[in-house]
């Protein structure tokens, strides 16, 4: 189980910028995770997904989070 927090912090490393709202969707690994970051200005959602992804990437890959919904946008 990974807490928000921590999700949370992840992100920031590689989005320091980024305002981020992590809801657990049931269990503690299955996550939606809204990210809105200026270094998202210029890229396509696929890319926008992969800056978010590469952050998780462990926590991926080990299914500390088996299943998460990303939704990610520039600042308004």
């Amino acid at each position: 189980m990974i807490t928000a927090k921590e999700v949370t912090l992840l992100i920031k490393q590689s989005l320091p910028d980024a305002q981020i709202d992590v809801i657990d969707m049931g269990g503690g690994d299955h996550l939606e995770v809204n990210v809105v970051s200026a270094k998202f200005a210029g890229l396509s959602l696929v890319q926008q997904h992969q800056l978010v992804y590469g952050a998780l990437k462990n926590e991926l890959r080990t299914e500390t989070i088996h299943a998460l919904a990303l939704k990610t946008s520039t600042p308004h």
